[in-house]
């Protein structure tokens, strides 16, 4: 039995990611100061293998236990919420990352950096491979949390170069599931919640914009796997089946049974018109594809709320 620790872990994929490690015959320790996840997604886990801790990480921490594996996942990740938060964005990708890679550190533990697909920005190669460098604006509104990321990947392979920390990257694409928020802001939640409200169906820009979307249960596959690796750079994960926003509606009206209309509204600065992963390292690496489609993934996330 290993012992891991979650930052973020009361968040969406966080509390996913404590149950699967959990029903793993893992110790799991959930790091969180509840600033976007809920004690509500992870109310339903019981037992002497899983505690919770309220902290913040952008202040110095440290866990007086044996640690294995550390998946630093804390960080807003919606716009909603980084829009919001954009100083403590920053610091939690800079200092909470350098204190969790402390952490990991001092334990000797594997330690998992939860990056994202936005460090690829409004991509000029498509679909993106793990060697793209990016094209992101780093003084636009949607930089704060780019940047972040960007500077944490930074920041690992620094420790993991100099200070010989056993480290990951993982850059993750559009994740969708159980347990987001209904106004988290981000296309699938949003969707479902003004379908099943009768509302319109709001599309930003005409809806030609791509993304792809992985269910929740293949990502967290992907995480696991990668921590149980001892590979350090950069691996896509994500489901590279891409979707139009409108077919995206269109599939959210389907399972939803919902005639709401699509109505249009003005483009974000900075949203990127197309992302796809290339998933061709997990694929060799991990052995890693997602197995659940789109429709799947919705009629599950609307059984689950």
């Amino acid at each position: 039995m290993a012992t891991c620790l979650v930052t973020g872990g009361a968040g969406f994929l966080g509390s996913h990611l404590c149950d699967e490690l959990l029903a793993r015959g893992n110790r799991v320790i959930c790091v969180d100061n509840l600033e976007t996840g809920t004690l509500e997604n992870i109310a339903h886990i019981r037992g002497a293998e899983f505690s919770a801790l309220n902290i913040d990480i952008t202040e110095a921490y440290f866990v007086d236990e044996p640690v294995d594996v550390v998946y630093h996942l804390a960080s807003p990740a919606s716009p909603i919420d980084y829009l919001r938060l954009p100083l403590h964005t920053l610091k939690v990708g800079s200092y909470g990352t350098h204190h969790t890679l402390g952490l990991a550190k001092a334990h000797r533990a594997r330690f998992l950096l939860a990056s994202t697909s936005e460090v690829y920005g409004d991509p000029q190669e498509h679909p993106q491979r793990e060697s793209y460098w990016g094209h992101v604006n780093p003084i636009g509104p949607r930089g704060v949390y780019d940047e972040s990321k960007r500077y944490a990947e930074a920041l690992t392979m620094a420790y993991q170069r100099q200070q010989g920390v056993d480290t990951a990257i993982v850059r993750i694409f559009n994740t969708y599931g159980p347990r987001m928020r209904p106004h988290d802001g981000r296309a699938i939640p949003t969707f479902v919640r003004q379908a099943q409200a009768g509302l319109p169906l709001t599309i930003f820009g005409d809806g030609t914009q791509t993304r792809s979307f992985c269910f929740v249960t293949d990502l967290v596959r992907g995480l696991i796997a990668l921590a149980e690796s001892g590979y350090h750079e950069p691996v896509n994960i994500g489901n590279p089946d891409e979707y139009t926003l409108l077919a995206l509606a269109d599939a959210v009206l389907e399972v939803t049974g919902s005639d709401s209309p699509i109505v249009f509204a003005e483009l974000p600065v900075d949203d990127p018109k197309q992302r796809r992963p290339d998933i061709s390292l997990a694929a060799e690496l991990l052995g890693w594809s997602p197995e659940v489609s789109l429709l799947d993934g919705l009629r599950r996330t609307l059984e689950r709320k």
